[in-house]
């Protein structure tokens, strides 16, 4: 059980808190970069102190690499993963999945047939927060599950993001975008979604860019933006999801779970740790539950680390291709829904993920 090396493509936005955390991770270490600007990859691998700075096709080439993470945009990510698992290389990748649920079930069944790992964020539902609040719900904390609603409600990304024109396009949107946060975490604490029923909106044709360096760029609207959608769940819960790039300011939580003895408050799941809240029957108020997981702080890089504990100790890793798979196809079949008018019955099924366990020194993850 040595260490594993890691190839990173794409070194855009989000590299940085992935580079500073599997450089720390005791059983990982990133040996190579690559991005479509080799000048942007070169500068990257310099400052973080990575051996090699290559063209993509170099990367997936190269024998020191064992597992590939795919930080690529969106409609980058299943032609990348695709071509590293079918160069034998493990695979995990930003979320979604695909933008395309038939690209998304292919790459589980190609890591499949190939004997490899696949996995896909966030992996924000292995951190404290969530964790915590899933083992609430199986010791009783709520009695039995009965629903939830989750709630992520911004203006858009346009107004501080430097280049925010993919999630306005096609495979955008606040649901793809932001969605895989909010439905991994409902899946995690109840359990698969077996039909979807929504309504969707798309109030503005165009968008302007008032960020640098782009400002005052118009950017055409290709996707949904306020999206409302039902969540039924096999364990017979009832959910609600709302994403909006639309909503200028909320009071609403980000999730709540609701069961027959009282509720959850929920913690962003777009971080990894706390507060949560716990409301039980015959109490006069929330009241605020002491985390009991480790990876509180911010952990991007996590689901990663459990892929390759995950292989050293022969069992699933816990945000893999099955679960990535299933929520996209819920987040898709929410905006099928909508489009046709009708409830979705979902063709994928899923197990919540194994439970992380209760201690570690978040450096290392025990079988």
């Amino acid at each position: 059980m040595g260490t594993w090396n890691v190839g990173v493509v794409g070194v855009g936005n989000i590299s940085g808190i992935y580079l500073e955390n599997l450089g720390a991770y005791a059983r990982t270490q990133v040996v190579s970069c690559a991005d479509l600007d080799m000048d942007r990859a070169k500068s990257v691998a310099e400052a973080k102190g990575i051996p090699k700075a290559q063209t993509v096709d170099a990367l997936l080439a190269d024998t020191e690499v064992d597992v590939v993470l795919n930080l690529t945009v969106p409609k980058a990510h299943y032609a990348v993963s695709k071509a590293a698992l079918e160069a034998g290389k493990h695979v995990y990748v930003e979320k979604p999945l695909s933008v395309n649920r038939d690209e998304a079930r292919e790459l589980k069944e190609l890591a499949d047939a190939k004997g490899l790992r696949l996995g896909c964020a966030p992996d924000t539902v292995l951190g404290a927060g969530i964790q915590t609040c899933r083992k609430l719900i199986d010791d009783g904390a709520i009695g039995e599950p009965v629903g939830a609603n989750a709630f992520m409600l911004c203006p858009g990304h346009e107004s501080w993001h430097p280049s925010p024109e993919f999630y306005y396009e096609k495979g955008g949107g606040p649901m793809l975008d932001m969605g895989p946060y909010y439905v991994t975490a409902l899946v995690t604490l109840l359990g698969g979604v077996g039909s979807v029923f929504a309504e969707c909106r798309t109030p503005r044709a165009t968008r302007t860019i008032t960020s640098e360096p782009k400002k005052g760029k118009v950017v055409p609207v290709e996707t949904p933006t306020h999206i409302v959608g039902l969540l039924s769940f096999q364990n017979g819960a009832v959910g609600q999801i709302t994403t909006s790039f639309d909503v200028q300011r909320t009071t609403l939580p980000c999730i709540e779970v609701y069961g027959s003895e009282g509720s959850i408050l929920v913690p962003d799941p777009n971080g990894f740790g706390g507060p949560v809240k716990l409301f039980r029957k015959g109490e006069s108020d929330w009241h605020e539950v002491p985390l009991t997981h480790g990876f509180a702080k911010n952990s991007r890089g996590l689901g990663l680390l459990d892929l390759v504990c995950a292989i050293d100790y022969s069992r699933p890793n816990r945000v893999d291709g099955g679960l990535s798979y299933h929520v996209t196809d819920v987040m898709l079949s929410l905006l099928d829904a909508s489009d046709k008018g009708t409830r979705m019955a979902l063709n994928s099924a899923v197990e919540r993920p194994a439970p992380m366990p209760g201690a570690t020194d978040e450096r290392d993850l025990p079988g």
